[in-house]
């Protein structure tokens, strides 16, 4: 420990926390979390390397696609660690920059795949409600444009977390609730007034994921309207089909996310394996299923795919 002024401690190190309840099992439970970790590691690096090599699959959809599986992959490496050490070798004890660094990359992440998911949400109404003029509005040298000013945007907002929270003491308990660094989970452990923290995490999350979910959801009213006004039941289908993919991913993950907020910010007496549970759903599902889903819908991606393995 160090001091600091007025006599007041602050911990060098923080805690992680596995699952409450199931200490006695964390090896048997590291199975499952490296399957998820490989998986999620090789999915997101396949579609890379198929669309980065493949000509053919050169368009806003895929490149967007792309953008997607560097974000899962960014979430996943921001995790093992941690994650693999506490389960695998106990390795419980995190330092303060550490805990700090981890907790950008992981907010960071999350908003930059909202924002990915929002710009394939614009693919996807451009396409259906514009087709004529899809090529002029996402054209190819203008999509890594729309990518980096979205990256450096999130960025910019997170960046304030880690410098509100090195300014507290932190003479609490050091027990962090999850096998990973979150700003919400940090801050309850200070010993001065987190006011700021927590109006400022609010306005981070709403003005990231808020905003992008909002807007996410009408563009699908937009979608739906266009699609309703189409008069073969063949072609309805047919668009929509288009959008399956996009919906799962949104669905896959905003759900644990909206979840999770909701949690910390008003279920102070809800079970501590809920929360634990529904964090890793909120950072492992996403890389690990995102690659799956759009390789089973997409026919191209999918053909790349098996062809790769069976060359």
């Amino acid at each position: 420990m160090s001091a600091v002024n007025d006599s007041k401690f602050t911990h060098t190190v923080f805690l992680l926390t596995g699952i409450p309840g199931l200490e006695d099992g964390h090896h048997w439970i590291s199975i499952p979390f490296c399957f998820i970790y490989v998986i999620s590691i090789l999915g997101n690096a396949i579609i890379l390397f198929i669309i980065k090599t493949d000509s053919s699959l050169h368009e806003p959809m895929y490149i967007f696609l792309s953008m997607l599986a560097i974000t899962d992959l960014g979430l996943s490496i921001a995790t093992l660690p941690t994650t693999l050490g506490l389960f695998l070798f106990n390795s419980r004890e995190i330092t303060l920059k550490a805990c700090f660094a981890q907790l950008f990359f992981i907010h960071a992440s999350e908003c930059i795949e909202s924002s990915m998911l929002l710009l394939m949400a614009f693919d996807r109404f451009i396409a259906i409600r514009a087709p004529l003029r899809y090529a002029s509005i996402l054209s190819l040298p203008g999509i890594p444009k729309m990518g980096l000013v979205c990256v450096l945007s999130r960025m910019a907002v997170i960046i304030p977390l880690p410098f509100l929270l090195k300014r507290f003491p932190y003479c609490r308990a050091n027990v962090l609730s999850h096998s990973y660094c979150l700003h919400q989970d940090i801050m309850k452990l200070a010993c001065s007034d987190i006011t700021v923290n927590i109006i400022y995490g609010l306005f981070a999350k709403l003005l990231t994921m808020g905003l992008d979910l909002l807007f996410i959801l009408l563009s699908y009213v937009m979608i739906l309207k266009t699609v309703l006004s189409i008069a073969s039941p063949s072609q309805v289908f047919r668009a929509l089909n288009t959008c399956v993919s996009h919906l799962c991913a949104v669905l896959l993950f905003y759900t644990p996310q909206i979840g999770l907020s909701m949690i910390h910010r008003f279920g102070n007496n809800s079970s501590h394996l809920l929360q634990n549970l529904l964090g890793y759903m909120s950072l492992l599902v996403p890389p690990l299923m995102n690659p799956i889903v759009y390789s089973v819908k997409s026919k191209h991606l999918r053909a790349r795919i098996i062809n790769m393995f069976v060359k």
